[in-house]
């Protein structure tokens, strides 16, 4: 059995859990809504304050559904509880970031300041000029909209000039070896 899939996925108190046909799943917590339509191979059960997700068989698709499934559903709950956010940072002279209402202005070394508006359900926040903070309940959006900001100016591996996520690292190259006096 899926070690992911077979785990049941607690649910904290003030989720509710509505399991529509066709495995059409809504999910309401303090942060907000979120709904999706999940594999109709799957089973979904709320057992209590759990959800399990079981699969018909063993066939090779389904045990992949089964994980994704369950992982999935896990996600939402988080999102509705939680939320989920990406850090971003910008390195580079004369690199910066402003809001405007709801529009991210990146000055990046481009000869025009790169304008960005995210999708509904994300927030953006520029807590300074060199920080972006991507928040929202859908951890598919949050991490769309933050890799969509990262390629905008994706960091280069000689002076890490660049857009990257906080917990990143930039493997660096060394430049240009010049002559030495051995080498003549």
């Amino acid at each position: 059995m899926s070690r992911i899939g077979r785990l049941p996925i607690a649910i904290p108190a003030g989720v509710t859990v509505d399991i529509a046909e066709n495995n059409n799943v809504t999910i309401k917590g303090p942060k907000g809504e979120l709904s999706r339509a999940l594999p109709e191979a799957m089973t979904i059960k709320v057992e209590g304050t759990e959800i399990v997700v079981t699969r018909p068989d063993d066939l090779k698709k389904n045990k992949a559904l089964h994980g994704l499934t369950r992982a999935l559903l896990n996600n939402m709950v988080i999102g509705v509880t939680d939320g989920f956010e990406k850090k971003l940072e910008i390195n580079g002279v004369g690199y910066r970031a402003a809001l405007q209402g709801r529009k991210l202005v990146l000055t990046l070394g481009y000869s025009h300041p790169v304008e960005y508006e995210a999708c509904e359900g994300v927030e953006i926040e520029v807590p300074d000029q060199t920080h972006i903070n991507v928040k929202g309940i859908s951890k598919e959006k949050v991490g769309q909209t933050a890799a969509e900001i990262r390629s905008f100016r994706a960091p280069e591996p000689y002076k890490g000039k660049g857009i990257k996520y906080v917990d990143e690292y930039i493997r660096r190259k060394d430049g240009k070896a010049g002559k030495t006096a051995a080498a003549e």
